[in-house]
């Protein structure tokens, strides 16, 4: 994904706002051996890229004059209650060094599964992003959670997940977190406990 920008020379509160009132947004590029670069994006372009996901996890190319670098969005500033963004980092990536980013869940299948088609069960995505560590080329948009064959009551832990190749989840003191759950709602009974009532009450 490319991202277009402009280098900025001048720099504090009323620079920033002189930018912003331009519709730019100011931001930086930090990291690596070069030293931090102050630039200027277009607002709109930056405000309806940021409601995409890929635009969080993925490595861009940023585009600064000609000179295209490797970066990844590390953090953003939003208005309090404007639809404006203040402010944008970007870090620099290396080709030959793993980075440490969260990668969003995309959860499939849950309407075929035996805990939401036989149980009548709701699947609570206890995680909706998950941290992971990997060479910038490997890199996936998203990770995929199959929930095809979860059963009601049952939860999903970062064990049942597929990572990509060259994709190491990174963990915070759990060695085995609990991704989702699939959780039958108090007063429901699921198909197989309805058919073995109703067997029951005809016996009679």
């Amino acid at each position: 994904m490319k991202v277009i920008a402009f280098p900025r020379s001048e720099q504090g509160s009323g620079a920033s706002r002189r930018l912003r009132n331009a519709g730019q947004t100011p931001g930086i590029i930090y990291g690596g051996k070069a030293a931090p670069v102050a630039i200027a994006l277009d607002h709109n372009a930056l405000y309806h890229a940021l409601k995409k996901e890929a635009f969080h996890s993925s490595i861009l190319d940023m585009d600064v004059e000609g000179k295209v670098e490797k970066v990844l969005l590390r953090d953003f500033q939003m208005h309090a209650y404007k639809q404006l963004v203040l402010h944008a980092d970007f870090q620099r990536v290396d080709q030959n060094q793993k980075i440490h980013v969260k990668v969003p869940l995309h959860f499939v299948n849950a309407e075929i599964s035996p805990a939401v088609k036989l149980g009548g069960a709701i699947i609570s995505h206890v995680m909706n992003d998950l941290d992971v560590s990997c060479l910038p080329s490997d890199l996936p948009e998203f990770v995929e959670v199959d929930l095809s064959k979860v059963e009601a009551g049952a939860s999903i832990h970062l064990s049942d997940i597929n990572l990509p190749k060259g994709v190491s989840a990174v963990l915070h003191g759990q060695d085995n977190p609990t991704i989702a759950i699939a959780s039958v709602p108090a007063g429901q009974v699921s198909a197989d406990d309805a058919a073995a009532a109703e067997g029951d009450a005809e016996k009679k």
